[in-house]
């Protein structure tokens, strides 16, 4: 049986994460209130960061501005716009 939370995200009841899929107290706080819809969203999200502004993810500049960008778009006000991004 999958395990149900209330997604902070989606504001919705909804299935949940199988495991921690970051480190910390972050990690805990996504676990325990993001569900895989809305952790899905943010993979999405976070690949067309790192395409557009070619971030590395060994680069600690880079994991840092991605960190605060997945808190964001996860707890915050949502994602910060990106220049010259144009949807399919």
């Amino acid at each position: 049986m999958a395990r149900m939370i209330n997604c902070v995200k989606l504001g919705k009841e909804a299935e949940g994460l199988d495991t921690l899929t970051y480190p910390g107290d972050l990690g805990q706080r996504i676990y325990d209130g993001i569900s895989k819809e809305a952790w899905q969203s943010w993979v999405n999200h976070q690949t067309m960061l790192l395409n557009e502004y070619r971030l590395s993810p060994i680069n600690p500049k880079d994991r840092k501005f991605l960190e605060e960008e997945m808190e964001k778009f996860l707890f915050g006000d949502g994602p910060s716009a990106v220049d010259n991004f144009v949807p399919e």
